[in-house]
């Protein structure tokens, strides 16, 4: 089932691919972008993550702690998307458990749309080319602005594999964090 803003963002313990613990629970009093993508060969994947490590230390300067969630074990997220070194964790969910808690689905439609050929030739362009397939390839990504109470802020689920949250929506969201501590700040 899928989640909706103001929904309390399911609590998990998870690994990251590289086997460090993160648990969301021990992220509460932050504010998090909990990404979901495809599978670690994903080029279209790959080129998010690529930008999402461009935008990076603005975010974090900010205060938002970013987790992203493949399902992928964690031998290809090292073969793959790992080797970009991103400064968050990345998270294997090869049983695609988190997945399922937050309402992921498939769809052929959204695999075969049009606009994904424009993103993999703009992924091909940056260097990120099709490896082999390790999970569902008509998984959809999602997005989920959660907040520092830990209750979803905004919900995006991609209609299509090549999409993800606007940036916009997600500074917005840091935006609105930031008003938001700073009003419990003031006596």
């Amino acid at each position: 089932m899928k989640l909706s803003p103001g929904q309390d963002a399911p609590l998990f313990f998870a690994s990251t691919w590289d086997d460090q613990p993160i648990e969301l629970k021990v992220l509460r009093g932050k504010p998090v972008w909990l990404a979901f993508f495809r599978y670690a060969a994903c080029p279209l994947c790959n080129l998010r993550v690529h930008q999402m490590i461009q935008r990076f230390d603005a975010y974090q300067s900010r205060g938002l702690q970013v987790l992203a969630v493949f399902q992928s074990p964690a031998e290809k997220m090292a073969e793959y998307v790992g080797k970009q070194a991103p400064p968050f964790p990345l998270i294997a969910d090869p049983e695609e458990g988190l997945y399922a808690r937050y309402g992921l689905g498939n769809s052929l439609l959204g695999f075969a749309a049009p606009r994904n050929l424009k993103k993999a030739m703009e992924a091909a362009r940056a260097g990120f080319v099709p490896g082999v397939p390790d999970g569902t390839v008509t998984r959809l990504p999602a997005d989920f602005l959660i907040d520092a109470g830990g209750v979803i802020r905004d919900v995006y689920y991609a209609p299509e594999i090549g999409e993800h949250i606007p940036f916009e929506r997600v500074e917005a969201f840091i935006d609105s964090q930031a008003r938001a501590a700073a009003a419990q700040a003031t006596p």
